[in-house]
């Protein structure tokens, strides 16, 4: 599993003009599903992301987490982020897992997230999505766990 996680000081979901989703102050999760990841896998990234410290405290240091700033976390499926990009000039998505399984791990890990303090809301798996977002800082975090 992968996942791009923005700090944001909003961010929403449309899909065919519509709005799905939107949060206020929080993170948004782009998040992919590979081939070979379990419940164990998804299980450790979405506690790992609901752990980071990114939001600043008094200081200006990076030291809260999302459930201490009261922040909300919009999750959207990006089966991109399993592509392969090192051969030709077209990505190549072997590494995604296959949509029925993707989908599966995918409510388990917003299951996971929302098992924080945090609200979470979802885009909408597999649709064609307009996604905007105002990244605060710049701040953005790759999130796998380790091969």
């Amino acid at each position: 599993m992968r996942a791009v996680v923005q700090r944001v000081s909003q961010a929403g979901v449309s899909v065919a003009g519509r709005e799905v989703s939107a949060i206020g102050k929080g993170m948004l999760v782009l998040a992919c599903v590979e081939k070979g990841d379990d419940e164990a896998t998804v299980r450790w990234v979405a506690e790992k992301i609901r752990s980071l410290r990114i939001f600043d405290d008094g200081q200006g240091k990076m030291n809260l987490s999302i459930e201490e700033i009261g922040g909300e976390i919009l999750a959207v499926s990006q089966f991109t982020l399993a592509s392969r990009i090192d051969r030709g000039r077209r990505p190549g998505f072997e590494k995604a897992e296959e949509p029925r399984r993707a989908a599966e791990l995918f409510r388990r890990f917003v299951g996971v997230l929302a098992e924080g303090n945090a609200p979470v809301k979802e885009g909408v798996f597999q649709a064609m999505m307009m996604v905007s977002l105002v990244n605060d800082g710049p701040v953005t975090f790759i999130v796998e766990p380790k091969p």
